[in-house]
């Protein structure tokens, strides 16, 4: 009986639909030093402006293409400001990126690989991404260091 509802169970992960019944839960929590505290949902950072584009990385085989809401944009909607923007992943790694090397389209909060959601064992839900392969810059151990990946929250110093 038990295995009966783990397959279940996995077959709902499986199938997206357990995801979906996810989508109004709290992805994404920002905190700034001034006492600012916002939290998004994954339908929330959906509905923001995406940019998208198509690299490899260095933890995955071959080009694929991430969309998501730019982290500069993410964190205007939250109100916050400051220098350092410390990110943190589930398991508690955390990195450091400072506010000033934000750009429109880079890095972004990646929601989406090829078009779907990605899941937690594959880097998800969310996961800061540069456009790698567009220029040098971002070819660097420092930037391969800010892309992390299963991102929870986001502390703006």
């Amino acid at each position: 009986m038990f295995r009966s509802f783990l397959r279940f169970v996995a077959a709902l992960v499986l199938s997206g639909t357990m995801s979906a019944a996810l989508a109004d839960d709290t992805i994404l929590t920002i905190r700034s030093a001034d006492g600012v505290s916002r939290s998004f949902t994954m339908d929330e950072l959906e509905a923001m402006p995406k940019v998208g584009f198509t690299t490899k990385t260095v933890w995955t085989e071959g080009p694929h293409h991430f969309t998501g809401p730019s982290l500069k944009a993410v964190l205007e909607a939250a109100g916050a400001r400051g220098t350092t923007i410390s990110a943190r992943a589930l398991n508690d790694y955390t990195i450091q990126i400072p506010f000033e090397s934000l750009e429109d389209g880079a890095p972004i909060i990646a929601t989406r690989i090829d078009g779907e959601h990605f899941p937690r064992r594959e880097k998800g839900p969310l996961w800061i991404v540069y456009p790698y392969d567009s220029a040098r810059k971002y070819q660097a151990e420092i930037i391969y260091g800010r892309s992390i990946w299963q991102l929870s929250d986001l502390s703006v110093d």
